[in-house]
């Protein structure tokens, strides 16, 4: 026969006030957290001047002289037939009425240069970077030293 088994009690159940004040304390803790970082008390500028707005240097002295869009023909052997060019040149502001005299000079120098260049580095979209540095060093030379500051492509379309 089979001896009687003594009842098994179920397993005594833990307090739920450390899990309640865990709970408790995460909240505070995520909430003052909060509104450290918020309130600027905490990686903000609370009480002292933002470095970046203090440092930051007014503007040079700069204006944009706009260089008349031009369309070149790529001749025959070309993917695209022609090249739709539009650029600004960056100059400093005393030269500005300079370099806008010099245009028709400027317009002509670069007009050869891109007749000039082949094909190919046209159609690279790598090529282009190479392709402002020229037209810059070519349109400070006709220019002349220190009016010129920056080239700026804004339009270079094969088509």
């Amino acid at each position: 026969m089979s001896q009687p088994q003594p009842e098994e009690k179920p397993p005594a159940r833990g307090s739920k006030l450390p899990l309640l004040l865990g709970l408790l304390l995460a909240l505070a803790l995520g909430g003052g957290g909060f509104y450290a970082v918020y309130s600027g008390m905490l990686f903000g500028t609370h009480g002292k001047e933002d470095p970046q707005v203090a440092t930051v240097a007014p503007l040079p002295e700069i204006a944009f002289v706009p260089i008349t869009p031009m369309v070149i023909s790529l001749g025959s052997s070309a993917n695209a037939r022609h090249l739709r060019f539009t650029a600004q040149v960056e100059v400093a502001k005393p030269h500005e009425s300079e370099v806008i005299l010099l245009m028709p000079r400027i317009l002509d120098v670069l007009n050869g240069y891109l007749r000039a260049v082949d094909v190919r580095d046209l159609e690279d979209p790598a090529a282009l970077i190479r392709l402002r540095a020229q037209m810059l060093r070519r349109v400070q030379v006709v220019a002349g030293e220190g009016r010129v500051r920056d080239f700026l492509v804004t339009e270079f379309v094969l088509n």
